[in-house]
């Protein structure tokens, strides 16, 4: 080999390297797990969502309404619970411009302590602590398991027995089904999934992604 071709493939190599970093640096940031759509799941037009029985955060009467999908194990969801949902909820939820509806889209094949996990998110929702369970599962998605569930209940201070009873029941496993179909139904494919004002906006996106979507909607 000479060396011209020697410096070609050099030259190659390293563009080739650096284009894997931008995707691998991309993913980390926007990334999802994903989901296969059943036959029959629309993947476009107009969505059809409804909020019976999910829980939601900011004013009924704000202008923008955003549907989250999401599974409690999915790494990228904790990355927007941590990294994103604060700053849409200081800047938006608590003004009064955003409504935010939770919606379960557990991945079992891939997560299967998420659909154990939004059960306990609801069942504690029964005694009014649904966002604070909802905050646990997301801050120790390492420790999911039912033992753990019924010890956070513990701390948040519900009724031990009836918060047993709900999980081992499996009380709300058709609700959270029903928003797994609910998505797949208008195109969501992994998670995290958002609609913004109807807009589809899929995986951990930045702040930035979300704020201009809201900001178009408000206008």
């Amino acid at each position: 080999m000479d060396s011209n071709t020697k410096n070609y493939v050099i030259v190659a190599l390293a563009t080739a390297l650096v284009v894997l970093g931008l995707v691998w640096v991309r993913d980390t940031w926007t990334g999802s797990d994903d989901a296969p759509i059943p036959s029959g799941a629309a993947t476009g037009g107009p969505i059809e969502l409804s909020e019976e029985g999910n829980f939601a955060k900011g004013d009924e009467d704000a202008p923008v309404t955003i549907y989250e999908f999401s599974d409690y194990q999915c790494p990228f969801c904790g990355r927007f619970y941590t990294d994103t949902f604060p700053l849409i909820e200081e800047n938006y939820i608590k003004t009064g411009k955003v409504r935010l509806v939770f919606k379960d889209f557990p991945l079992d094949s891939i997560h299967p302590e998420a659909t154990p996990a939004a059960i306990a998110a609801r069942c504690a929702g029964d005694q009014g602590k649904f966002w604070e369970m909802h905050d646990k599962l997301f801050e120790n998605q390492r420790a999911l398991g039912t033992s753990n569930y019924k010890q956070w209940a513990q701390e948040l201070g519900l009724d031990a027995a009836d918060f047993a009873d709900c999980v081992d029941s499996k009380k709300y496993l058709s609700a959270v089904r029903k928003d797994l179909v609910e998505g797949q139904q208008n195109g969501i494919q992994g998670t995290p999934g958002f609609f913004v004002d109807g807009r589809l906006i899929s995986g951990a996106q930045p702040f930035t992604v979300f704020q201009t979507a809201i900001e178009a909607a408000l206008e």
